[in-house]
């Protein structure tokens, strides 16, 4: 496999490293030009990566197409390029389906969906694609652990759960500043604070079988300063407000208005 990439930002970097340091499949990678000093680090890391002159150049030297631009310019990008019938195309568009890229990668017919995280990067990372059995299970599958989703529908939640990530770390942050605030030092802090929640998705993963409320119980002693923190937290809707946020998200994830 001759592996191309239109777009080259933070995600298509993260797949690149993770497919092509040691022990990866190091597949022949070619990568469009669009930022430039991405690329060109990315080539002068690995001998397997090598920068194409334009687009047009990364379908004309490769078989499969990684398709990891912004919705915003994802039109006026495609429809500029000249696809082939035998090309396979593996969408990473949030809010794009099936059916939009296939209208604006034809002729070619085999595509996909995928939604990598940057975790890809150390090859730890959940990735669900649509459909299940398809070019972009094959080429995620070292990566990390491949979510195979049936539907759109169903593979649109997980994009709309992936929004969550800055939120999480502003989350982190802040409960990280505030600790400094109280004199610690800002780095000890945030070691703290990332090991603590580090700990909890280890639990989470470990227990599977039990649910998040379960989880939630066990973590909050009655009368204890976890179920003080919990009770403030749901009294004053913060639960609430996220769901009407991923409402929002997802109305934009399915091809809507947010």
């Amino acid at each position: 496999m001759t592996l191309g990439f239109v777009g080259t930002g933070a995600i298509t970097e993260a797949i690149v490293t993770g497919l092509s340091t040691p022990g990866g499949p190091d597949h022949p990678i070619r990568l469009s030009p669009r930022n430039a000093s991405v690329a060109a680090a990315l080539a002068a890391r690995f001998s397997n990566v090598s920068v194409c002159a334009s687009n047009q150049a990364v379908l004309d030297t490769c078989d499969t197409v990684v398709v990891a631009v912004r919705p915003q310019v994802a039109p006026e990008v495609l429809s500029a390029l000249r696809f082939s019938s035998s090309h396979t195309v593996i969408s990473l568009i949030a809010g794009f389906s099936a059916l939009r890229i296939a209208d604006l990668v034809n002729p070619a017919t085999r595509i996909s969906r995928a939604i990598p995280l940057p975790s890809v990067a150390q090859r730890r990372s959940p990735i669900a694609v649509y459909p299940p059995q398809s070019a972009a299970a094959d080429l995620f599958a070292p990566l990390g652990q491949i979510f195979g989703i049936e539907t759109e529908a169903h593979l649109n939640a997980f994009s709309t759960a992936t929004s969550t990530m800055a939120a999480y770390f502003a989350f982190m942050g802040h409960i990280a500043s505030w600790v400094a605030a109280k004199g610690i030092a800002e780095q000890q802090a945030r070691q703290y604070i990332a090991l603590l929640f580090a700990g909890l998705a280890d639990t989470g993963l470990e227990t599977s079988e039990r649910t998040a409320s379960d989880l939630a119980a066990a973590h909050s002693t009655p009368g204890g300063l976890n179920e003080q923190l919990l009770r403030h937290l749901t009294d004053h809707q913060v639960f609430d407000t996220l769901t009407e946020a991923l409402d929002a998200v997802h109305r934009r994830a399915v091809g809507g208005p947010a």
